[in-house]
């Protein structure tokens, strides 16, 4: 139990910084509603599951081979880029109230937090931080406490996400349109700003590479 609490807190804390993920399930809640918000939520956290499932057989390290990282660098900085301009381009479309019936898909939605959480930044922090603490709890304690520990990090991620779309929602309802579109808009900048970021990586990851 107290491995399993120890790792809800280290999965909170992965989770509270903002990063491309946030930015998408806060735009996604605020226009469409916590459903969609939370589709964007079990996209990223699918991509969880399978890296520590990867963690698990042993195929995490393959992911920090320069030759996989440099293209998802790219693919990222482009996939973030056109979420980001879209995001601007339709602020002020597709906006529904809470007494609205949804028209779009989750699973587009759903697709687009698989997409986002498919990053250089998500792969490269669960390797580098998480993976080693998941390791070191895999090599002391054997393959249950490997369990335990994942469960307790998936259980950190949930409670941010649950919490932070409870939020949205009842933010949401007192927020009108024209202040919807300004946060979709500016969501649209920080996901572009991101995927500046990336691109900044990618380049200098190619130099490295190439030296």
């Amino acid at each position: 139990m107290e491995i399993y609490l120890k790792f809800i807190l280290i999965g909170l804390a992965i989770a509270m910084p903002v990063g491309a993920i946030t930015v998408e399930m806060t735009k996604q809640g605020l226009r469409n509603g916590f459903r969609h918000g939370w589709a964007v939520g079990l996209g990223g956290m699918t991509i969880d599951m399978s890296l520590i499932l990867a963690m698990y057989f042993g195929f995490a390290s393959l992911l920090s081979l320069p030759y996989i990282q440099i293209p998802l660098w790219l693919a990222g900085a482009g996939f973030l880029a056109y979420l980001g301009y879209d995001s601007i381009r339709n602020a002020e479309l597709n906006i529904t109230t809470t007494d609205d019936k949804i028209k779009k898909s989750f699973w587009r939605t759903y697709r687009n937090g698989l997409l986002v959480a498919i990053s250089p930044g998500n792969l490269i922090f669960w390797i580098s931080v998480f993976g080693v603490v998941l390791s070191d709890s895999y090599h002391s304690a054997g393959k249950l406490s490997f369990v335990i520990a994942a469960l307790g990090v998936l259980c950190g991620i949930l409670i941010h996400d649950l919490g932070l779309l409870t939020i949205v929602s009842v933010t949401r309802k007192m927020m009108s349109q024209k202040m919807i579109q300004l946060v979709s808009a500016l969501a649209g900048v920080l996901l572009i700003g991101f995927s500046f970021y990336f691109l900044y990586k990618f380049i200098l990851s190619l130099w490295q590479y190439f030296q």
